[in-house]
């Protein structure tokens, strides 16, 4: 799973481990214990995020005024 600092808790890491989940969440600087953190993975979690919020952004995309569903896709 990937997150930001906002779900660092060692409940939520102890649920995921229980689920068979990994958690790559950058710890919070007050945190005892730092557990394994990808740097790398988490950068590329933060560019899929700034993308999605672009194209939400996008008029075209938020709103939808196409009619067609092959110009909306065309717009996109």
């Amino acid at each position: 799973m990937l997150a930001n600092r906002a779900y660092d808790s060692d409940a939520l890491r102890d649920t995921l481990t229980a689920c068979g989940a990994v958690a790559n969440i950058r710890p919070m600087p007050t945190q005892r214990r730092f557990p394994a953190f990808d740097a790398v993975l988490y950068s590329r979690r933060n560019r899929v995020e700034r993308f999605f919020s672009k194209i939400k952004h996008f008029r075209a995309v938020a709103t939808r005024h196409d009619k067609r569903n092959d110009t909306f896709l065309a717009s996109i």
